[in-house]
């Protein structure tokens, strides 16, 4: 497959970014995009996005002597440029209804119309569900969250044996690791296979390549 996005045409990528949001949800799928934007010309813009320019931190207030990182936006929700794709990671804090998690969900509502593709990594489908955006859709999440994640939305079809899931312009996948084979396998249906495979061979990564083989279903006994 050729791929389907003209090298000349600008890709415009967005992130999510809430306090307590999973490091590799982001950074996994990033480094993928990195990697492609100095990749056969591709050219890529990226936006990190946030209720405030602060620094936000990977570390979750409910672990008070957990470590974190932080990581810098570039504009805030109310200021964002025009968008193509937009990540939405997981994480301990996209739970509950802070203000932060409100704004992310109300973000990803209004925003979602004007996307080509939308997706989530981990518990970040969890944060799209409540946006009302896959009400209908297949999709999944990370499976040791499955119970507490389906319960936020019945109206979604909830799929429990995938590695990833496609359906239309969103793309959810199940937990961390599960972004990089999400990202490597949306660069392949945008960009190309053999893209795809040389992105995942500079990083090398062997990849998931089926998005029915899920090991971690079983796992948690789904």
């Amino acid at each position: 497959m050729a791929g389907n996005h003209a090298n000349d045409d600008p890709l415009r990528f967005g992130v999510v970014l809430f306090p307590g949001f999973q490091a590799l949800d982001v950074f996994g799928p990033l480094d993928c995009i990195n990697v492609l934007s100095r990749t056969d010309s591709h050219r890529v813009s990226l936006s990190l996005l946030s209720s405030t320019l602060g620094p936000v931190t990977t570390k979750p207030p409910r672990f008070p002597a957990a470590i974190g990182q932080s990581i810098v936006p570039t504009h805030t929700f109310a200021t964002a440029p025009p968008l193509d794709v937009l990540l939405v990671p997981g994480g301990w804090g996209s739970r509950g209804s802070s203000p932060v998690v409100q704004e992310v969900i109300a973000f990803i509502k209004a925003t979602y119309p004007q996307l080509k593709f939308l997706i989530t990594v981990c518990t970040g489908s969890g944060l799209a569900a409540r946006a009302g955006v896959l009400d209908g859709k297949r999709a999944t999440t990370n499976k040791m969250a499955w119970r507490e994640m389906t319960a936020l939305r019945p109206e979604v079809v909830w799929v429990p044996r995938a590695r990833w899931v496609t359906d239309g312009n969103i793309w959810t996948s199940s937990g961390v690791s599960a972004g990089i084979d999400v990202a490597l396998a949306w660069i392949e249906e945008v960009f190309g296979k053999q893209t795809a495979k040389k992105i995942a061979d500079w990083m090398e990564y062997t990849r998931h390549e089926d998005p029915d083989l899920d090991p971690f279903a079983a796992l948690h006994g789904l």
